[in-house]
């Protein structure tokens, strides 16, 4: 099949919603036309919409290498480092796409958006900056407290390991699931890529970062289920480190790290699996039979009688909807190039010709 047909394919998919397939086929495209910027961001946009977000960016510099003057490409760029909270590099690539599209005024609202998140994060790392007179004097109080227990100095493990993470740098933490891996987020900023280590284990994850001029950062739980390590990565991003964990089963995690006292993970319902499942309602009321009320609804459509265009527009639905792939592919080809004076069902008599207007009789069509 030609890239061509699968980008259309891609585009059909992403309209009807199924993203997931929309980036599948794009990229079965990307493999037989490799430098078309327009694939890799039409495939970023479709990332975003999945929540894969660093494969977004990915996709869209890609694009820009490709193409500098594509204007969408830097649009899903900047959308795609807000969602990462990169407001310096979102501001970069919203602002290289203003240049190139003034008058476009998305690019005008996201900047204002990145400015004033920046404008949030300044006043944040100003405010940690001020110190703590009165949370250190009671650290240090405590640290007295410990070492007189009994009138004996403690030199026990549990001392040492307390006073050491006191004086290690503890960055946020953020995790979500999905059916298949669990994303966790470390909020560790200006971090170079090479003093990050990570590496991963049937049911370890193993984090240590290298601070210069501080102790290193050092995370090792036990997770709450197994991975497959070949198929986990992570990103080091201007902002936070991203660790995608690819599960080993389709579970949904109820925390990060294992923990025999919580409830055994339950199996993530995935929408196939949910098409036959019709949803139920609590009601302090007499039982309401859903499906039955669904069939009489239905019947009143149909039996609903109709005047004038709205009996035609019921007409033209009900064909449409009863038809196959072929049949409807006609309707849309002959009523879009005919500007609405032919509706076919006929593939093989409109597929391979272009149709022709034909207004009614004593009127004349125009092109305007």
């Amino acid at each position: 099949m030609a890239s061509t047909d699968l980008e259309k394919k891609a585009k059909e998919a992403f309209v009807d919603d199924n993203f997931e397939l929309a980036v599948d086929l794009y990229a079965q495209a990307l493999d037989l036309d490799p430098k078309s910027a327009d694939l890799y961001a039409d495939r970023a946009q479709a990332n975003i919409k999945l929540g894969s977000f660093t494969e977004a960016v990915a996709d869209a510099n890609k694009a820009i290498e490709l193409d500098s003057s594509m204007v969408k490409a830097y649009l899903r760029k900047g959308n795609a480092c807000m969602k990462l909270e990169e407001y310096q590099t979102a501001k970069a690539a919203l602002t290289a796409g203003l240049s190139l599209a003034p008058g476009d005024s998305r690019f005008n609202l996201l900047i204002k958006e990145c400015d004033e998140r920046i404008a949030e994060e300044t006043k944040d790392i100003s405010k940690a900056a001020l110190p703590n007179s009165s949370q250190s004097s009671t650290s240090a109080s405590d640290v007295n407290v410990e070492r007189t227990v009994n009138g004996q100095p403690t030199h026990d493990v549990g001392y040492h390991s307390q006073d050491l993470v006191k004086s290690k740098p503890n960055f946020r933490q953020d995790f979500y699931n999905t059916s298949t891996e669990l994303v966790l987020t470390i909020f560790a900023k200006g971090i170079p890529p090479k003093n990050v280590h990570i590496e991963f284990g049937e049911q370890i994850l193993s984090v240590s970062i290298d601070i210069p001029g501080a102790n290193s950062f050092h995370f090792q739980p036990r997770l709450f289920g197994k991975i497959i390590p070949e198929k986990c990565k992570y990103f080091v991003l201007p902002a936070k480190i991203e660790i995608r964990l690819v599960k080993a089963e389709a579970v949904s995690w109820p925390s990060l790290e294992y923990n025999k006292d919580k409830a055994l993970p339950q199996k993530i319902i995935v929408q196939s699996e949910m098409k036959n499942q019709r949803p139920s309602y609590p009601s302090s009321k007499s039982k309401v039979e859903w499906d039955k009320l669904e069939a009489e609804v239905k019947k009143e459509e149909k039996e609903e009688k109709l005047d004038g265009d709205a009996a035609l527009n019921k007409l033209f639905r009900d064909i449409y909807q009863n038809a196959d792939e072929d049949m409807r592919r006609a309707m849309c080809k002959s009523f879009v190039e005919s500007n609405g004076t032919v509706l076919s069902t006929n593939w093989k008599d409109v597929g391979s010709k272009k149709v022709d207007g034909s207004p009614p009789d004593g009127m004349e069509m125009k092109k305007w």
